[in-house]
């Protein structure tokens, strides 16, 4: 079970995760000196889901968290909205011009994907954390109507295990996580403490779900820029990291990585759209 441990370094904290009471996190002591870099994440410093069916399973806990570590192709679910996780690297990822630098495997298919925002951060203080600047890759969706920065979800504790999931957004909308038949465990977070919890992230449209056949609700893939998104795998250019403003940023290497589930629906007997990841890999190590 994950324990909720906040760690604190000035204004900067992480909150629900176990990983970073290891010794050190600073890249000389996660490798051996002289050790050629691993082309997969190694560390996991975050993982927050939002409620969703498989929380408090195997691919909705900490367990399922590490599991797509090393390039060993497990898998996690992110949950409903603004659900994330946070992985490092054992080097830096460099930004190779006119090539795509990070890929992200996840379970989507050709016809079905389940679209996260993905972002990025260079380890500027150089202290082996990531307590820097988050930038946001600039998907295909970036700006266009129902696209929303800024946007935070509360989800509420239920009363019993049986009960939806309350949900409010900072746009006064409101709703459920709906549970269904065939998951009984709860769906929210075990380990989180809180009557509520808020998540914050972009927002991605909602155009991309055909609601024609109700008994296949389907979430179609976007075209580019997103994890889940692609079958196999969704290839990222770190050249299309945007900052706060919307405005392109020059990095020349990144060594985080945060992944966030980016759309808040109900895709009916589905359950939840929720994005998971099986593994992220620097596409440019030998």
């Amino acid at each position: 079970m994950l324990k909720q441990i906040v760690i604190r370094k000035g204004t900067f904290f992480l909150g629900f995760s176990a990983i970073l009471l290891i010794p050190s996190c600073s890249k000389n002591n996660t490798a051996p000196i002289n050790a050629e870099p691993a082309r997969y994440v190694t560390t996991l410093f975050e993982y927050v889901p939002a409620p969703g069916q498989f929380i408090n399973q195997s691919l909705g806990d900490e367990n399922g968290a590490r599991s797509i570590l090393n390039g060993n192709q497990g898998i996690v679910s992110l949950g409903a909205f603004g659900g994330y996780i946070v992985l490092g690297f054992d080097h830096s990822v460099v930004n190779v011009p006119d090539e795509k630098d990070i890929a992200i495997y996840g379970n989507a298919t050709n016809n079905f994907a389940e679209p996260g925002i993905v972002w990025v951060m260079k380890d500027e203080n150089g202290n082996g954390i990531p307590d820097d600047t988050w930038y946001e890759i600039r998907g295909s969706e970036f700006g266009k109507t129902g696209y929303l920065r800024d946007y935070t979800v509360t989800y509420f504790k239920p009363a019993d295990d049986a009960t939806d999931i309350l949900w409010k957004d900072n746009q006064g909308n409101e709703g459920v996580v709906k549970r269904n038949d065939r998951h009984s465990q709860p769906y929210f977070p075990s380990w989180i403490d809180q009557e509520s919890y808020q998540l914050k992230g972009s927002l991605l449209p909602n155009t991309n779900i055909d609601k024609s056949n109700p008994l296949l609700i389907v979430s179609k893939p976007f075209t580019y820029g997103y994890a889940d998104n692609t079958a196999v795998k969704d290839e990222i250019d770190i050249a299309d990291a945007i900052d706060e403003r919307g405005e392109k940023v020059s990095l020349s290497s990144i060594d985080f990585v945060k992944i966030q589930t980016g759309m808040l629906a109900d895709l009916g007997h589905l359950g939840e759209l929720s994005t998971e990841v099986t593994a992220v890999e620097d596409l440019n190590t030998p």
